[in-house]
């Protein structure tokens, strides 16, 4: 075991913020100074369009062969048990009920139960279904309501059938779910430019999780190199703990990482597991952020091994000892020649503003970062480092922010490094291929240019967990370097013009920062 100091934070998550303002409460002047600067990234990039639009889209006309469909997209945030869109789900239900009607795929009182059975436990037929049976489009009656959100993922609203059909470890092995997944990826490699970042769940209730889904995986053979993964650890604990599951949060945290110490120090004690993690990119953390939280993390907040409280720990709680364990197994697997994983959690979507306190000091990307337009100075601080963030107009249109107030094309042309996302296609879109669906409805209603539409996909893979090799393949060999240097038009469809004016703009912040700087300590040393 490593222990792992605790962090030295004094963040605002308690009911009563009043009591710690003087904690929260930033310089006027820091607050005008970043949204002046943010003002005037905006203004400055209105300014460039004026200017050279007619100049970009010259440049993209002159390359042969590629345009906005044929180069390289990544859906940078996309949950696997909701990658498909409903027909798909429809479709493939209608078929496992004619093919395999007479299978046992639950068990009820010990007593099996045949697909069949299932299906006429609730008075339907495959002639019945309908898309509108399935009610599992996210509607109105969402918005702002996780929990009536959450309950989209049933199909037909019975629970029973999310466990047979989106679920990795039930009865059946999660055989139906594989195969979803695998038609998934077949019509992902029939588009050839579009990938995805699929997460899965790893709940942290037993030891054994991370075996069944590796198992899963390698049994039903679900790779492509259209996808890479990720593992998502919901904050449960509450429930976990009421269940009397889990004593501590040591015990999750023992549950999620120990197996990954273990495969790492001896692949051959876990083999299924470590062919699985040869395609995981990384960590994300979820839940429903606008619940409210009874504790702040700081320096009195109890270790992992003593929290033994019926309440969740706070959102910056999780993250932080996701983070602290996941840098010394990052060390180890470095060490032993394995690749490394990524902080990239949902963040910002609701909730405090704390939350993307937290990610920007400890993730690599964020997804949502909705809260950020309330932010001035964490906004510019994001510009500075860059932080990716994966964003999902359609999903937040239905759940907490109308699409018209959407903050993503303020984002973009300030030069915050953004990528278009679908989140879960089974809820919020229409077609086989909903990453393109995101694409063209922003385009429609923020009238994004070719030019702007090619950037965010160019972000999307630079933002991803695919390999630099691949990236290279994809962008070209010098993608890593900064400025012009690093774009290939030939391959990203991005003007040197639109590249080389980030990367200028950049600098220039940088360089305003810097010397800010360097005159306070002078005036300093004269004091």
């Amino acid at each position: 075991k490593v222990q792992v100091p605790k962090m030295q934070l004094n963040y605002i998550n308690g009911p009563n913020p009043k009591k710690h303002e003087s904690l929260c409460k930033l310089p006027n002047h820091l607050v005008s100074f970043c949204y002046r600067r943010l003002q005037y990234l905006s203004s400055k990039f209105q300014m460039h369009i004026l200017l050279n639009e007619m100049k970009e889209l010259a440049a993209q006309k002159k390359v042969p062969h590629r345009d906005f469909y044929n180069i390289r997209k990544v859906d940078t945030h996309i949950h696997a048990s909701s990658c498909m869109n409903q027909k798909h789900l429809l479709r493939f239900i209608k078929r496992a009920m004619k093919k395999y009607p007479k299978e046992i795929v639950h068990r009820e009182k010990d007593k099996g139960q045949t697909l069949m059975e299932v299906f006429e436990s609730m008075n339907l037929t495959a002639f019945d279904l309908s898309v509108d049976t399935l009610d599992m489009h996210a509607d109105r009656n969402t918005f702002h309501r996780f929990d009536k959100f959450n309950a989209k993922y049933n199909p037909i609203g019975e629970s029973i059938l999310r466990e047979i059909f989106i679920k990795t470890d039930n009865y059946v092995g999660g055989k139906y779910f594989g195969h979803i997944i695998k038609e998934v990826m077949a019509d992902l490699e029939e588009s050839k430019y579009q990938n995805v970042e699929l997460r899965l769940s790893i709940y942290g209730r037993s030891r054994d999780e991370w075996d069944k889904l590796a198992q899963w995986a390698v049994k039903h053979r679900v790779y492509s190199d259209n996808v890479r993964w990720l593992v998502q650890v919901p904050r449960l604990f509450d429930v976990y703990h009421t269940k009397k599951q889990l004593c501590t949060f040591q015990e999750m945290l023992e549950n999620v990482f120990c197996p990954l110490f273990e495969v790492t120090v001896d692949p051959w004690s876990h083999p299924e597991l470590h062919l699985f993690l040869q395609h995981v990119v990384g960590f994300d953390s979820v839940d429903d952020e606008s619940k409210p939280e009874q504790h702040i993390f700081n320096l009195d907040s109890p270790l992992p091994g003593n929290w033994t409280e019926e309440d969740n720990p706070p959102y910056s709680y999780y993250l932080y000892y996701m983070y602290a364990n996941m840098s010394v197994l990052n060390h180890l697997r470095r060490q032993r020649g394995f690749h490394t994983f990524v902080l990239r959690p949902h963040c910002g979507e609701a909730g405090p503003i704390h939350h993307l306190v937290s990610g920007f000091m400890l993730s690599e990307n964020i997804s949502h970062g909705l809260l950020l337009r309330k932010a001035p100075v964490l906004q510019y601080l994001y510009y500075l480092a860059q932080i990716g963030i994966a964003m999902s107009p359609l999903s937040n249109n239905s759940l907490f922010l109308s699409y018209h107030r959407n903050p993503l094309p303020e984002y973009l042309s300030r030069g915050l490094m953004v990528s278009l996302s679908t989140d879960d296609p089974l809820q919020f879109h229409f077609t086989k291929e909903p990453l393109m669906e995101e694409y063209s409805i922003a385009a429609q209603v923020w009238k994004l240019s070719s030019c702007d539409m090619c950037e965010l996909a160019r972000n999307s893979v630079l933002m991803s967990g695919f390999s630099n090799k691949v990236k290279k393949y994809w962008l070209g060999p010098d993608c890593l370097k900064e400025g012009q240097e690093g774009n290939d038009i030939r391959r990203t469809n991005v003007p040197d013009i639109r590249v080389a004016y980030r990367y200028e703009t950049m600098c220039e912040e940088l360089n305003l920062i810097t010397q800010a700087i360097r005159t306070d300590e002078l005036e300093t040393i004269d004091e």
